[in-house]
């Protein structure tokens, strides 16, 4: 694992209809994000947060049955110029969010270095709608499919490219709340997918040994988009759409553990913390401690 890392926040709330994710960044920073990583010999460059722009009216639909479209293209559109500037500089780009959306600006920010960039999404939803699929417009629901090229133009185009990904080197990890279209989706680019029912059956250790053979395959990095709602409501109550019958915190530590293990990671991102929606900052603790795992924090 790169030993330079480069944190930058993006207070983004308007991927979703909920306020208070934007105030996630500096949770996980109240929680000790930066004296976490250099208690681990880590040397931390925070470039701070990402300007937000705030619409006349929030919510607002366009045509496309997108909400809010031109202040989160522009809010990812500037999170994808820092983060190629952030792996430029030879820094491992590791950003909090803010809700889901801005994955949009991550994976624009480092496909530019790997061709052929492999992807662990882990989370409880596929976040593989369009404007035609979604039963919202909430864009937080849409940016696996905004990096596979599948969307509106203003979207899959930021950063100057599309797509960003390829479906064969997507993996899908603790679903269990997936709408109808991406159901077709799925099926349809044959994207890899580890539900709930999975992880229940085989266990957390069999799933992410096959997940990261999976991914490595033909892969020149690996980034991690973990969404804080993957864990269970019981562990992770901080979060704008939780679902019932997730990973347990535990399990999460594993697959982080797994994935420090096989130092395949090269950028990383945890999403969706809600401070206004959480117990005395249950939420943004439990990302700092699986950021920990992730970067190799071991209790011996």
């Amino acid at each position: 694992m790169n030993k330079r890392i480069s944190i930058i926040g993006v207070p983004m709330d308007l991927g979703q209809t909920r306020r208070g994710v934007d105030m996630g960044p500096s949770a996980m920073r109240y929680a000790g994000v930066v004296e976490r990583l250099e208690n681990l010999g880590y040397e931390v460059n925070d470039r701070g947060d990402i300007e937000i722009g705030r619409p006349p009216k929030y919510d607002v639909k366009n045509e496309d049955n997108l909400k809010d479209l031109d202040e989160v293209v522009k809010a990812n559109q500037a999170l994808a110029e820092s983060l190629k500037d952030a792996v430029n500089d030879g820094e491992f780009p590791l950003v909090l969010g803010g809700d889901h959306s801005i994955a949009i600006g991550t994976l624009a920010g480092v496909a530019h270095m790997h061709k052929e960039l492999g992807v662990i999404w882990y989370d409880a939803h596929g976040d593989l709608n369009t404007g035609e699929t979604s039963p919202s417009g909430n864009i937080h629901g849409m940016p696996l499919a905004v990096s596979l090229g599948i969307g509106h133009p203003t979207l899959t185009e930021i950063g100057g490219f599309a797509p960003k990904i390829k479906p064969e080197n997507i993996v899908i990890i603790g679903a269990r709340s997936l709408d109808e279209g991406e159901r077709e989706l799925i099926r349809e680019k044959g994207i890899k997918v580890f539900t709930m029912h999975e992880i229940d059956r085989v266990g957390m250790t069999n799933v992410m040994e096959e997940a990261l053979s999976y991914v490595s395959r033909n892969t020149d990095g690996i980034h991690l988009s973990l969404d804080l709602d993957a864990l269970d409501p019981q562990d992770a109550p901080g979060v704008g759409t939780p679902v019932v019958g997730g990973t347990t915190y535990r399990e999460t530590h594993l697959a982080m553990e797994m994935l420090a293990e096989r130092k395949l990671v090269t950028s990383a991102e945890f999403v969706e913390v809600n401070p206004i929606l959480d117990a005395k900052n249950q939420t943004a603790e439990a990302a700092v401690g699986l950021i920990g795992s992730l970067f190799g924090e071991k209790l011996l």
